[in-house]
């Protein structure tokens, strides 16, 4: 396959080398006889994309403006609207021929610099339950000011006939406020840009003057895109339903803050960054107006974050609930290319698949583009193009007619992924595998339940990564349970659910699973190694009864575990899309702590689980038979 070549040419030929818009005209001369004016530059389309026009190719003359937008709210109280700093690229005949155009918008907190050293996350050596030792502060963000605020974006489309906006999130660099990481001011800030260049907002000359300026080249049709927190952002503005936004193309965003920070009621750690909370983000981010910081740092940081972020029960509340989009989704009316990685784990692919689910229950135009890397990975530049020029220019280009779900398989390059109707595949469905004893070791996971399997305990110990745990031949850290050798390939799509009942020595433990292709081959898959995990916390057990959708209200507190009383959780691994080679096994791996993810207690804390109340639910392509097949002709290895 060479690249994503959705739309066969022959449905395509009626777009090839359109020109938009055509705006020849006559004139008269001095004779009398008439004669075409010179053609106004326009949007050229060839195979249902946006190409690079000459007459806007050259950098030396764009037009480069910047301003500040209205805001409406006030996040740093002082008694007057914000205003947020705003640059704008465009090309020259917006101004000449005046060319209306669309626009490609950017938004972050990223763009004047970041602070944040590693030696000032939260410790994480503590035990569960108790006031975690003190933080101290990061140092202050020194600005990093740059002319037109960001590069990005610019090379790619204004040279195809769209605008370029970027704008700093409230609290950044020059725009006013206070950052609230996630707070509504995110999504109500990108809704004033959008109404500005809809000539529904207010823009000015600098941060305090009167003198307005106004989008007179905006055709008002936006589109969005962005990586990580950038990529949060058009997700947040998308969320108000505000008039105009037209597209997103969020990459890898975070679209709950709790998910992002805890995971079924533990506190959790994004990976690379253990020991990050929402307080340290604020500090890594907060580079506006130096003078207007200690006022926001005393409201936002220490009195409304540090006193409900709670990194001792970890429990969901109110102040994460106002930084959970996911509450919100169902005002999204944007078309929506979103982009992930199945082995992000930074911000988890469940952020971006159950936006996914929302846009399905409501009708909206989507697309989803999957790959096998790690955090970050926008779709190839194709697919993007054809999005923006069919939902900003109004092309019809066929891209919603396009296959749904596009996945990178394997070891294939990212830029060429492979085709397939929806995400989960539609031919997926449940099947139910089964532990035997031997976890020490490596016991079973099989089709058929075996009652009287009793029993079986690990000790926690942070000191061992789960990669380690994995790989041992023999260990009581953690329980290990494996199918017989696949005899054919088994393509898992979607949601891997997992049913544990287990009793604990002590009122509050760490519970972890992975599900791993074994033998444990380091290196990209499909080859071995992780295939997905999930963490919880028995504490929130009687929240934790039916997936991967979280009872928020029974979770809203958390309950000390009696020590040897059996508890039941049902909770969802991190979706994921990935093809198990023949000649792997299937395990199941249920341990404690996990030292790149969660606290650290001191070791020697016992679970102690049920096997006969256990199991998995994989989401299998081909179901029960497909599963079968593939293990019925297997061997178990020793």
């Amino acid at each position: 396959m060479t690249g994503p070549q959705v739309v066969p040419e022959t449905r395509r030929l009626g777009l090839v080398a359109t020109i938009v818009p055509l705006c020849c005209a006559t004139i008269g001369t001095a004779s009398g006889q008439p004669q075409m004016a010179a053609a106004k530059a326009g949007a050229v389309f060839a195979e249902g994309q946006a190409q690079v026009v000459e007459a806007f190719a050259d950098p030396e003359r764009w037009i480069r403006e910047q301003l500040w937008v209205e805001a409406p709210f006030d996040s740093d109280g002082d008694g007057a609207p914000d205003r947020l700093h705003v640059a704008v690229v465009r090309q020259q005949q917006t101004e000449t021929e005046g060319l209306k155009v669309p626009t490609v918008y950017g938004s972050s907190p990223y763009y004047s610099g970041t602070s944040g050293p590693r030696e000032y996350l939260w410790n994480v050596r503590q035990e569960l339950g108790e006031e975690p030792p003190h933080r101290e502060f990061s140092p202050p963000v020194q600005q990093r000011l740059r002319p037109g605020i960001s590069a990005g974006l610019i090379d790619e489309w204004v040279p195809r006939g769209f605008a370029v906006v970027h704008s700093e999130a409230p609290g950044t660099g020059l725009s006013m406020g206070c950052p609230t990481v996630g707070g509504p001011v995110e999504s109500l800030a990108p809704k004033a840009v959008i109404d500005w260049l809809n000539g529904r907002a207010k823009g000015y000359t600098t941060r305090t003057s009167d003198i307005e300026v106004t989008a007179t080249w905006s055709t008002g049709k936006v589109g969005m895109t962005g990586t990580s927190y950038n990529g949060t952002i058009p997700v947040a503005a998308a969320t108000t339903g505000v008039e105009g936004l037209e597209a997103i193309i969020p990459v890898a965003p975070n679209n709950s803050y709790f998910r992002y920070y805890r995971e079924n009621g533990l506190i959790r750690h994004p990976g690379g960054w253990l020991g990050e909370d929402i307080d340290f983000l604020y500090d890594f981010i907060n580079s506006g107006d130096p003078e207007r910081r200690p006022d926001c740092n005393a409201r936002i940081r220490n009195d409304e974050m540090r006193a409900n972020l709670d990194r001792v029960t970890g429990d969901y509340n109110d102040f994460w609930a106002t930084r959970d989009l996911l509450q919100d989704v169902d005002g999204i009316r944007a078309a929506t290319l979103m982009a992930h990685a199945f082995n992000d784990w930074n911000v988890k692919p469940e952020h971006s698949v159950l936006v996914l689910e929302a846009l399905k229950r409501n009708g909206v135009p989507y697309q989803a583009y999957f790959h096998q890397g790690g955090h970050g990975g926008p779709p190839p530049m194709e697919m993007m193009n054809r999005w923006f020029t069919r939902y900003l220019y109004g092309v019809n280009n066929g891209v919603e007619d396009d296959p749904k779900s596009w996945i990178v398989r394997g070891v294939d390059d990212r830029l060429q992924p492979t085709p397939y109707p929806d995400y989960p595949h539609p031919d997926a469905s449940t099947v139910t595998l089964y532990p035997t004893a031997g976890g020490v070791q490596t016991g079973g996971l099989r089709l058929e339940r075996t009652d009287g399997q009793g029993a079986e305990t690990l000790i926690d110990n942070f000191s061992f990564g789960g990669d380690d745990l994995a790989q041992a031949e023999w260990t009581d850290h953690r329980l290990l349970y494996a199918t017989p050798e696949l005899a054919a390939p088994v393509h898992l799509s979607g949601w891997s659910r997992v049913t544990v009942r287990l009793a604990a020595n002590k009122p509050a433990a760490n519970l972890s699973v992975y599900l791993v292709s074994l033998p444990w081959i380091e290196g990209r898959r499909p080859r071995g190694g992780l295939v997905t995990r999930g963490w919880a916390d028995p504490q929130n057990h009687a929240a934790l009864t039916d997936g991967k959708r979280m009872n928020h209200a029974a979770q809203a507190q958390s309950e000390a575990l009696v020590p040897g009383e059996p508890y039941d959780l049902t909770f969802s691994l991190q979706p994921d899309d990935q093809i198990i080679a023949a000649g792997q096994r299937i395990g199941l791996m249920i341990f404690s702590s996990d030292r790149d993810f969660t606290l650290w207690p001191d070791p020697g804390t016992e679970l102690t689980v049920d096997l006969d109340a256990t199991l998995i639910e994989l989401p299998v392509v081909g179901g029960l038979d497909a599963l079968r097949v593939a293990l019925e002709s297997g061997t178990q290895s020793p």
